[in-house]
């Protein structure tokens, strides 16, 4: 590109020294040309540097956000396998509180049955007792009477 710019040029100058023939114009639209190129390649470069820069910055802040991502996985492994011991234990709890419940529902069947049983029983001998007292005032007046 070098050889080709100082080839431009000397041929420029021998041009110019022939004042406006048509080579000339050619040089001269060939230097001009070569100069906008120039020009243009040296924009490309700046935003291609630009966007190398920017690439290498996301690039980096995509690894952070993986090793935090990692990091934040493991930490939610953790806690749902800690949270899922929980859950098991009381799960159990839960069916040791019910077969509790079971057997205590049965207790109060049982006993419940019990007491219906001993309140017929005093029922009775209440009534029994309760007649055997009314029975006996009346054989109290009766003696009073007759005495």
């Amino acid at each position: 590109m070098k050889v080709a710019s100082a080839v431009i040029l000397a041929a420029s100058a021998l041009v110019q020294s022939q004042a406006a023939s048509p080579v000339a114009k050619v040089l001269q639209l060939l230097t001009d040309l070569s100069a906008k190129i120039i020009k243009q390649g040296e924009g490309a470069q700046k935003v291609y540097s630009d966007f190398s820069e920017w690439c290498e910055e996301r690039s980096g802040d995509l690894n952070y956000e993986i090793k935090t991502g990692k990091s934040s996985v493991a930490e939610l492994q953790a806690a749902i396998a800690q949270e899922t011991a929980t859950a098991e234990s009381l799960q159990a709890k839960l069916e040791q509180l019910a077969g509790d419940i079971a057997t205590d529902e049965a207790d109060l069947k049982a006993a419940t049955h019990i007491r219906e049983t001993e309140k017929s029983n005093f029922a009775a001998s209440e009534k029994e007792l309760s007649e055997t007292i009314d029975t006996l005032r009346r054989a109290i007046s009766i003696i009073e009477r007759e005495m």
